[in-house]
């Protein structure tokens, strides 16, 4: 049995799988502890990855390595790309899985993976060395594990506290236990503790539901999909959700709920997420709303249990089964389980540097809802760079890190580092400055070489993604040098209502047309046709569609680049770390305190911390020129 070991992950969460696989990934020695090796991976909300923002970090995810993409598409019971509508910077995917084959495919993946070994148990306390670096763990079972870094990835279980109604549960999650001793601990070190809240909603039999009532919606049923692995495929049942809305009684049953209502009755005192709020929230906030959109969403491929999205509430049980039956579709509902409001402890992030190593104790990580973010996606992605940079420092090797305009996981760890929360945070691609730069369509060019230089990504996925980088750019440079005359193409631009040709022109000039793309060209010409063809016909549509997208959008990706490279000159500007702010009197007060609090390591960081002036700035490059 061994107690010693490089890495030690406490959780095994999204957060904490990616942590312990990207650490192991690298070749660190690692220990992945978690209460429950059946609650692996566990979806404690709803059974779905991806979404706005979220589907463009699952796939840098992949790009970098991590599983999540390759269980999401191995589990999908339906995939939609949402946004097609607008541009492809906004294209975001997203999933339904079947929640208890995603958990044991993460198992699998963990149990049989090299340098990795899984202890089931609960950590209670850090082992602080001497020079108050962190040491290893101890738990409730009175063991003692030891490691040069230490992962904490505990979700919503630290201090956990559960509301349904005036019905209080201490628990991380529900019919599990939280977990104790560790904030005491950490705040006791220096750390800087708050509150924060979330909730899910009722589950329903589906035997219980009117389907004729409710309006269906389908999945997509194309080559999109999570990973950029050709092999990995969607391998189950593909399912519908189901769409319902609430109505004036409904709202009327939840109104009269409201003083039993943890979140209105001063029971629940922190912050919850802004961007999905509970159902009483939401008759509050829009009470001239009549009714709320409802989604009924399955949760396995051979399961009767729904998840009610857009329904999440920690009203008393009776108020949520009572308004629930004011909806024909649910008229005769049975649900498996009230939804409930959960409260636990997570620490200030800007506590932590841009690898996720807090400043306080040395080889210590955060990652996930410790740092006061929501989402698997975005606990993931944290987990990953926690998870590496863990396994680094480890081996003595250097930090890795995402910048802003190469990643939404970069996004994401430089807001929480640099600008802090005052509620659970999420991603949405309103946050990315370069979001142009950050498609989905193409996180394999822009990470997988740079994680296949540190070994987070192998041999393999790196010649799959060069071998595609070739591949679109000889598809592009046909499309430049091939010319097409009006008899070829006439016919096709008047079915689709384009302008005829007056002249022969290069064939990358009709791509950029707005009614046009390569599938409806190839129809037209057989040479493109035959281009196509020759891509691996597992990648093909992918291949063309890269391509497609860089002609298209070339003027805003290279507009969008320029300006970038332009910001990077304030990045490339360090402050010492030992830098004195307080004694710099031409700073403001607030820019003084709050430098002084963050110590970031660039002007560029500084330029993004709230309250930070522009002339706060023109100070601190003058002050790092001298």
């Amino acid at each position: 049995m061994k107690f010693k070991y490089d890495v030690i992950v406490v959780g095994a969460g999204h957060a904490g799988c990616e942590a312990a696989a990207a650490s192991a990934r690298l070749g660190a020695d690692t220990l992945l502890i978690t209460m429950d090796m059946n609650k692996v991976a566990q979806m404690s909300c709803n059974p779905a990855v991806g979404g706005i923002a979220k589907g463009q970090i699952v796939r840098e995810i992949d790009a970098l390595g991590g599983m999540m993409g390759v269980v999401t598409d191995r589990t999908a019971i339906q995939f939609r790309m949402l946004n097609r509508s607008k541009g492809p910077a906004m294209w975001s995917p997203r999933a339904q899985s079947d929640r208890n084959r995603f958990s044991a495919l993460w198992r699998n993946i963990l149990e049989n993976m090299d340098n990795l070994q899984m202890w089931q148990d609960s950590v209670d306390s850090l082992l602080i060395g001497q020079d108050g670096s962190v040491g290893g763990v101890h738990t409730v079972q009175g063991a003692e594990f030891f490691a040069k870094s230490v992962v904490l990835t505990n979700g919503t279980f630290l201090d956990g506290l559960m509301h349904v109604g005036r019905v209080k549960m201490p628990g991380g999650r529900i019919s599990e236990p939280a977990s104790h001793g560790l904030t005491e601990q950490l705040r006791a070190l220096g750390f800087t503790v708050g509150r924060m809240k979330t909730g899910t909603p009722v589950r329903i039999d589906g035997r219980s539901v009117k389907w004729e009532l409710t309006e269906m919606q389908e999945g997509d049923n194309d080559f999109h999909r999570f990973s950029y692995l050709p092999e990995v495929r969607r391998e189950l049942r593909q399912l519908p959700c189901h769409i319902l809305y609430t109505n004036e009684t409904t709202h009327a049953i939840l109104r009269e709920g409201l003083p039993d209502s943890p979140l209105y009755n001063g029971q629940i005192q922190s912050i919850g997420p802004r961007y999905c709020p509970s159902i009483e929230t939401k008759i509050v906030t829009f009470a001239d709303k009549t009714q709320h959109q409802l989604f009924l969403e399955p949760e396995g491929e051979d399961t009767q249990e729904y998840y009610l999205n857009g329904f999440s509430s920690s009203l008393p049980m009776k108020v949520q089964i009572d308004a629930l039956e004011t909806i024909p579709a649910l008229a005769d509902v049975q649900i498996y389980r009230p939804g409930y409001a959960i409260e636990y402890d997570y620490f200030d992030p800007t506590q932590l540097r841009h690898t996720l190593e807090t400043r306080l104790v040395p080889g210590l990580y955060f990652a996930g809802q410790i740092c006061g973010t929501t989402g698997y996606e975005e606990a993931a992605g944290q987990g990953l760079v926690a998870g590496a940079n863990a396994a680094l420092k480890a081996q003595g090797r250097s930090e890795f890190t995402l910048a802003r305009d190469q990643a939404y996981i970069g996004v994401l760890i430089d807001d929480l580092v640099t600008k802090g929360v005052d509620e659970p945070y999420r991603m949405f691609t309103s946050r990315a400055e370069y979001r142009i730069l950050l498609r989905q369509d193409d996180a394999d060019m822009r990470l997988t070489p740079l994680a296949h230089s540190i070994g987070l990504a192998d041999d393999s996925r790196f010649e799959l993604v060069e071998e595609k980088r070739r591949l679109r750019d000889e598809l592009i440079d046909y499309c430049r040098a091939t010319t097409v005359t009006a008899s070829e193409v006439d016919p096709l631009l008047e079915r689709v209502g384009s302008s005829r040709l007056s002249q022969s022109v290069r064939l990358h000039d009709l791509v950029l047309r707005p009614q046009l793309n390569l599938q409806l060209l190839a129809e037209a010409l057989p040479g493109l046709r035959s281009m196509i063809e020759q891509l691996p016909s597992d990648r093909r549509e992918e291949i063309a569609e890269a391509a497609e997208i860089l002609m298209k959008y070339k003027g805003y990706i290279d507009r969008e680049q320029a300006l970038a490279d332009k910001l990077h000159r304030l990045e490339d500007v360090r402050i010492p770390a030992s830098f004195d702010y307080m004694g710099i009197s031409g700073l403001s007060t607030e820019a003084r305190q709050k430098l002084d609090r963050i110590r970031p390591l660039t002007i560029g960081q500084a330029s993004r911390i709230p309250g930070i002036s522009p002339s706060d700035v023109n100070i601190l490059l003058v002050l790092m020129r001298r």
